[in-house]
């Protein structure tokens, strides 16, 4: 039995936890907010509930998995609903439903984008082939060079579609942009242009196509939730409203922790599931560091952040569960936010209408939307506090004059705003990066973190900075990577 002390109880330190418990050991997670699940967690506004963060599950058998791994079954801890469509897409006043079911999808395609039938089952098929290549790399762990020699590497790289862009590789399917939009707007899953997103993350789009979507009654947050109902079962425990201040280090070691209450704790193994660039530029002294010092960070490409808007609202819209408006002209706006770092004056905006599903986010006749429009981060230089209300006008007008919720704002009863210096405030995100390091080759797999941190003996990496990377289903493999290595070590 070893006791391991796990910073932040988000996603991927709360599945590593209760993997890590089960198999007996003693597990301690310290959280510096009152609630479970950091940006998987939930608001809760005058008796509505409202996600913080991811909205949907894909590849709900990872999640079985997960908790197989920990003696229990998914469905004794969460009720899912497969969402059919999956989302609808926006399009200059033309609705697009998307559907995970192959016939639905095909008269989708037959109806808006005639031609492109063949494109998309050939797009499933080699896609299928391409995730059956990659997902032994996505669930192994990478931290050696000769690691590219393996053979799961090595039979993977015909279909890494090495030199293309996820944009590059849908253009081989479809010949309609919208179309081609509607396949590769998934890169902003990792805060990344579909431009500049490598080729190999065309699975994202097959992940949903192939798996479906779906939502747990409760909200995304029930996963948290769930997980940390097994890992207090197995005799772990939370301890809320301990914010870790120090990673205190000697000779190359983790040796303790250090509490804002001043409290000191020691432990066999540390794993940090705070956000990476924030946790190496406040947690750990620079003096340990070399290759992760915070010069080093400050060179490393991050992903965009996310302007998000939460509105209790007093009717229910009949409209899908999920809705993306997208900008008239895309690649311009993905270029204001990845690259010259401005707030568009036409954003795309993704809509969460859950309440159509489930009742239990709203009181009766109402609704808990989410909002959400992909901006900048906070290397831009951008004074939300100063610009935030005009977004919120801007963002509040695409959606009553182009969608089906009217009158949006005649209806809201209460409302929360995140912007990217919330995100970086509040939950501590390093320059408001919400999606963490970008998804570039040079910052995946061995040139990523580490889920055994490389440059402190007995610490881990949990959470989107390490490999495999940013996204729930991915997140939830970092932690398997990370548990059964410490399991072993």
């Amino acid at each position: 039995m070893k006791k391991v002390s796990i910073i932040g109880a988000g996603p991927g330190g709360l599945a590593s936890a209760m993997i890590l418990a089960a198999e007996g050991n003693d597990v301690h997670i310290y959280e510096k907010h009152n609630r479970v699940g950091g940006r998987n967690g939930s608001w809760q506004l005058d008796g509505y509930t409202f996600d913080i963060g991811p909205t949907f599950l894909s590849m709900p058998h990872l999640v079985e998995e997960l908790f197989q791994k920990s003696g229990r079954n998914m469905e004794d801890y969460m009720d899912m609903r497969q969402l059919t469509p999956m989302y609808e897409l926006l399009f200059n006043g033309t609705r697009v439903p998307m559907y995970h079911q192959q016939d639905k999808m095909l008269q989708s395609i037959t109806e808006h984008f005639p031609g492109n039938e063949r494109g998309y089952l050939r797009f499933m098929r080699e896609n299928k082939k391409k995730m059956d290549r990659l997902t032994p790399i996505l669930q192994h762990k990478h931290n050696r060079m000769l690691d590219y020699l393996s053979p799961r590497v090595l039979k993977a790289l015909p279909e890494l579609t090495l030199g293309k862009s996820v944009y590059d590789v849908l253009s081989r399917y479809f010949d309609n942009e919208k179309l081609k939009v509607a396949f590769s707007f998934q890169a902003k899953y990792l805060g990344m242009s579909p431009w500049e997103c490598p080729g190999a993350f065309s699975i994202l789009s097959y992940m949903e196509h192939e798996y479906g979507v779906f939502h747990p009654i409760g909200g995304v947050n029930r996963l948290s939730k769930a997980m940390a109902e097994v890992f207090e079962e197995w005799g772990g425990r939370i301890h809320f409203g301990e914010k870790v201040t120090r990673i205190e280090t000697e000779n190359n070691r983790a040796t303790a922790l250090e509490l804002e209450s001043g409290e000191r704790v020691e432990s066999d193994e540390i794993v940090i599931n705070a956000d990476f660039a924030q946790a190496m530029t406040k947690l750990v002294d620079q003096d340990s560091l070399k290759k992760y010092k915070e010069e080093n960070i400050k060179k490393k490409k991050l992903s965009c952040s996310t302007f998000m808007i939460y509105a209790g609202v007093d009717k229910v819209y009949d409209m899908p569960h999920h809705s993306i408006l997208f900008s008239s002209d895309y690649k311009k706006n993905v270029e204001e936010l990845t690259s010259t770092l401005e707030v568009s004056d036409e954003p795309s905006i993704y809509i969460q209408n859950p309440s159509v599903t489930d009742s239990t986010l709203a009181p009766e006749g109402h609704s808990a939307l989410y909002i959400l429009a992909p901006v900048p981060n906070n290397l831009s230089g951008i004074d939300w506090d100063r610009k935030k209300e005009e977004v919120e006008q801007v963002v509040l007008d695409r959606i009553e004059k182009e969608t089906g919720y009217e009158n949006l704002r005649d209806h809201i009863t209460v409302k929360k705003i995140i912007t990217p210096k919330d995100w970086e405030r509040t939950f501590e995100v390093y320059e408001g990066a919400t999606f963490s390091l970008g998804h570039q080759l040079s910052q995946m797999m061995y040139f990523r973190p580490h889920n055994r941190f490389e440059e402190l003996d007995n610490t881990w990496l949990v959470g989107g900075g390490t490999h495999p990377g940013s996204g729930l289903p991915t997140i939830l493999e970092s932690a398997k990577i990370t548990s059964d290595w410490i399991g072993k070590s």
